[in-house]
């Protein structure tokens, strides 16, 4: 009988505005699910760690964890490379995103990437500027894609590092690399930072009203290795970097391709809810979970009442707090159990 674990980054909304968020919600069939599920204890997270909590579960699932550690980002670099058709063997890597970090009045804050809408044609003007600044250090760069370069850094394997989600709207002092060698990669940064500041890119950007890409963010170090971790799932859908590799897996799936995969012990990736959460724009928020009845919520829930799919777990989360809740077919038949969104006030 198949399984599917359902993770909701952010699908726990913020404590004070709960009640108010939950009575304009239109999921009925969320709410059937959360109300005949069995739940687990809740798990408190540092809202310090350098982790977000579904991003320390995810590191957890895929062998990709530090023990208890929340010190630093997890070891991505690797994984996302091979997904981008790159397989170094020796070296240690990391991920590098173009970033803009806004200037408060007294401190620096770290601003969703997501939101940055860099072109490709200017993320490649950006990196033949900070290439040169790195070799001369003895590090090599590699483009990934417009939002995500790679760094190899062998010299500075023992940096501290945060993921940009789990830093994203705060103060990014906390949450900037730490380590003997922190000094070097704050002058390389401050380097890039005046040769891009006034750039083509960014005066093309402020014609066109956007931010100025003005700074780099450096996470998820890992060592080069012959093989990547082995996930304990057997399909992964819409997980992108996060996939393990004896793993079939497909990237911006639907409901339907989901069911008739038929997983016998699936990881689905629901990330939709990230973007407006870190923002604080809870009427975006309310339409995408809203959103999620329609294309998601529904269709599983029927398809478990149909018998297509014999049990999921969905896994919801916000800034320092995961919880899980078990539905299987002898759950739902608890027809006495009212649906209830009350699951989702934490």
């Amino acid at each position: 009988m198949s399984h599917l674990d359902i993770l909701l980054p952010f699908a726990l909304p913020p404590v004070a505005m709960g009640p108010d968020l939950l009575r304009a919600m239109h999921t009925p069939s969320l709410a059937v699910l959360l109300a005949r599920s069995k739940t687990s204890p809740a798990q408190t997270h540092d809202a310090f760690a350098h982790t977000l909590p579904h991003e320390s579960w995810l590191a957890s699932a895929f062998g990709l964890s530090q023990g208890e550690a929340t010190d630093s980002s997890p070891p991505l670099a690797l994984q996302a490379m091979h997904r981008r058709g790159f397989a170094p063997e020796s070296g240690s890597w990391f991920v590098l995103n173009p970033v803009h970090i806004h200037i408060a009045r007294d401190h620096l804050v770290l601003t969703d990437p997501r939101r940055l809408e860099l072109s490709d044609a200017h993320s490649r003007t950006l990196f033949a500027l900070a290439a040169p600044l790195f070799e001369e250090m003895g590090q090599q760069l590699v483009y990934g894609d417009a939002a995500t370069w790679f760094l190899r850094a062998d010299s500075w394997s023992d940096l501290q590092t945060a993921t940009p989600d789990a830093a994203c709207g705060h103060n990014i002092d906390i949450w900037m690399p730490k380590g003997p060698t922190a000094r070097d990669w704050r002058k390389v940064q401050n380097e890039i930072q005046m040769h891009w500041h006034d750039g083509i890119v960014n005066q093309s950007r402020e014609d066109s009203r956007l931010d100025p890409v003005n700074s780099l963010w450096l996470w998820g170090g890992s060592p080069a290795e012959p093989r990547l971790p082995l996930s304990r799932y057997t399909d992964v859908f819409n997980l992108a970097d996060w996939r393990g590799e004896a793993v079939r897996h497909i990237d911006s799936a639907t409901v339907t391709e989901v069911l008739a995969a038929k997983p016998d012990h699936g990881l689905l990736l629901l990330d939709t809810l990230i973007e407006p959460a870190l923002g604080e724009d809870l009427s975006e928020w309310l339409l995408r979970i809203n959103g999620l009845e329609p294309t998601w919520f529904a269709p599983l829930l029927q398809a478990m009442k149909e018998g297509a799919l014999g049990s999921c777990r969905l896994i919801l989360t916000h800034g320092s707090l995961i919880t899980e809740h078990l539905v299987t077919r002898t759950t739902l038949r608890k027809f006495w159990q009212k649906p209830s969104l009350k699951g989702l006030l934490q």
